[in-house]
């Protein structure tokens, strides 16, 4: 049994991170060194729950693969670059740091394997500042998650090889599961939505995983590999969904037990504060790198922002190499302590990108090559602007079109999405809405009604205050799901649509119209 008191203070050290705008790692990290002053020891659940912990993790990431997108120059070229030079960067820091520091004995494999932990950016990170922000869907969030799982998946390939093992003959057999994709996508449809669903995907996870570990390949490998073989179906993005909380859950053990192990020696203290703030390196060559790839100045500016850290999957690298006797386990500690210390730089680094972006944006877009200049949208003529064309934008944009013809014009920036839209020759354009250099082309005082149809209330708020401080005075009107987002809205003079309020008039409206004429005809004597 877990003892009480590593939940309690897991739980208390996650939220005073939370309130001070951290990560709840981060505290979950504290709560692991708090409890290893007060003489508490991990327990074998503990253990188990963190590798089961880290198994789902390596399963989310397989469910996310998308080759399409990550095979683009901008995401693997910008990843591998930088992984490369990243690690001469960080060896060369941690030989300096060996001839400064006589007790601190480094061999070349050690600070190879230091060095590489300490290329990853943090996942974690990035999706909690995207998501407090309203910029998930957005393209430098797309981005920078793209080059996460490029990353993680040479994380992966490290710890497929620290198992030390040649795979059995009998994993020839493990080919047998590529044409079982389609049955299992099809159970998981019989399976519904709800526990059974989410049972399912963790058997699909543990036992994909002791499959792997049967014939003597890691069973995180095997996981991923599961995972991957689903991608890119809508199951498998429900899945990922359903299994969030429950893997984000059980790596807090994992957090735990590495602060359970104790503080580093001093001098491993000291160079864990230079490293955390050698961060700052990073986005100096991210940024140079992505715009070389062709990235539009502003999404790698807020792209290279994001990835200023250091990883919680360099944790899971050292961790490994230290189980393996390759690393100190006191490294651990220590990157634990580096992680920390790269959050509290990258929080004020990412909410100055914006701004830093309109006050430097000139000189920024200067970095850009001319493949992005000649893509520019088209938005001459434009009277309604419809931002976010998914079933909702569509529908909306077949309802208005027929009245304002070519001047009503879609904004989406999902590339499949504007295929699909070409295909059906929609006029809309592949822009990020929250992009003020997209709007800087519009001619404002031409348009009429702008809609905001964007994943959500963060997002639909950001758009609409951007266009109230470039001049925008025309009317908008925005997709709500709740009465105190309606609220929220419309004292900003916004007209909100309240999609499930109206979508239960316009059922009854639906029903009425197939209600036989006679009962109509008594409806109406009765009255």
């Amino acid at each position: 049994m877990i003892d009480p008191l590593i939940i309690l203070a897991a739980l208390l050290c996650g939220l005073l991170a939370r309130a001070v705008g951290l990560p709840a790692l981060i505290g979950y990290l504290a709560a692991g060194f708090v409890l290893h002053e007060l003489n508490v020891q991990g327990t074998e659940l503990l253990a188990s729950l963190s590798e089961i912990g880290i198994t789902l993790l390596l399963f989310s990431i397989g469910l996310k693969l998308q080759p399409r997108e990550l095979l683009r120059t901008n995401v693997w070229g910008t990843t591998l670059v930088h992984m490369a030079v990243m690690q001469l960067i960080f060896l060369g820091a941690l030989y300096a740091a060996a001839s400064l520091m006589p007790g601190l004995e480094l061999e070349i494999g050690t600070a190879m394997i230091i060095a590489f932990a300490l290329t990853f950016s943090s996942t974690v990170f990035v999706i909690q500042i995207m998501q407090e922000r309203g910029e998930i869907s957005s393209r430098h969030a797309t981005l920078a998650i793209g080059v996460l799982i490029i990353q993680d998946l040479a994380a992966v390939l490290f710890l497929a090889a620290s198992a030390g093992k040649v795979p059995a003959i009998e994993a020839l057999f493990l080919l047998a599961l590529i044409p079982l994709r389609k049955p299992i996508l099809k159970m998981l449809s019989y399976a519904g939505h709800g526990d059974l669903f989410t049972l399912f995907g963790f058997t699909l996870a543990l036992v994909g995983a002791q499959l792997f570990e049967m014939v003597d390949i890691k069973g995180d490998l095997g996981a991923l590999i599961i995972g991957a073989l689903l991608a890119g179906h809508q199951k498998a993005k429900e899945l990922s969904r359903h299994l969030l909380y429950f893997k984000d859950l059980f790596l807090v053990c994992f957090f735990l037990q590495i602060g359970l192990l104790g503080w580093p020696d001093a001098e491993l203290i000291y160079l864990s504060i230079v490293i955390g703030a050698l961060a700052v390196i990073k986005p100096l060559l991210y940024f140079p790198l992505m715009t070389v790839f062709h990235t539009p100045a502003r999404t790698a500016l807020l792209a290279s922002g994001a990835l200023t850290n250091f990883s919680e999957f360099g944790l899971i690298v050292i961790a490994v190499a230290a189980s393996s006797g390759w690393v100190d386990p006191q490294w651990s500690s220590a990157l634990s302590l580096i992680i920390a210390i790269s959050f509290l730089i990258a929080s004020p680094v990412n909410s100055a990108g914006h701004r830093i972006y309109r006050r430097y944006s000139h000189r920024l877009q200067g970095f850009e090559s001319g493949v992005v200049r000649a893509q520019l949208p088209d938005t001459s003529g434009a009277q309604v602007f419809i931002l976010g064309m998914g079933r909702i934008g569509t529908g909306a944009y077949e309802e208005i079109a027929p009245f304002f013809g070519r001047a009503v014009v879609g904004v989406d920036d999902n590339d499949r999405k504007l295929a699909e839209h070409h295909a059906t020759h929609r006029r809309v354009v592949g822009a990020d809405a929250s992009n003020p250099d997209f709007w800087s082309r519009v001619k404002l005082n031409e348009v009429k009604l702008v809609m905001l149809a964007l994943t959500n209330q963060r997002e639909n708020l950001l758009v609409a205050k951007l266009l109230r401080e470039l001049g925008y005075r025309g009317e908008m009107a925005a997709v709500v799901r709740f009465s105190e987002e309606e609220m929220q809205l419309e004292k900003q003079g916004i007209s909100a649509f309240n999609l499930y309020a109206q979508a239960g008039a316009g059922f009854a409206e639906h029903a009425l119209k197939i209600m036989p004429t006679e009962v109509e005809g008594q409806q109406a004597g009765g009255a």
